[in-house]
């Protein structure tokens, strides 16, 4: 959660809660379709899914 806050949240526009709401979509979407993570070798949530699931890898 730290790396959500600090990727999307605190670098964003954020005047009020509604406006944080009305994004959380568009970035949860971004933080697991694009954003790489250390953690799984620079890839995205849903890359590294979509690479285990090939290779034969239970997740």
């Amino acid at each position: 959660m730290k790396t959500f806050k600090r990727d999307y949240v605190y670098v964003h526009d954020r005047p009020d809660a509604k406006t944080v709401l009305s994004q959380l979509a568009a970035w949860f979407e971004d933080y697991n379709e694009v954003h790489p993570h250390k953690g799984l070798r620079m890839l995205s949530p849903r890359e590294f899914i979509r690479l285990s699931a090939t290779a034969g890898c239970p997740v």
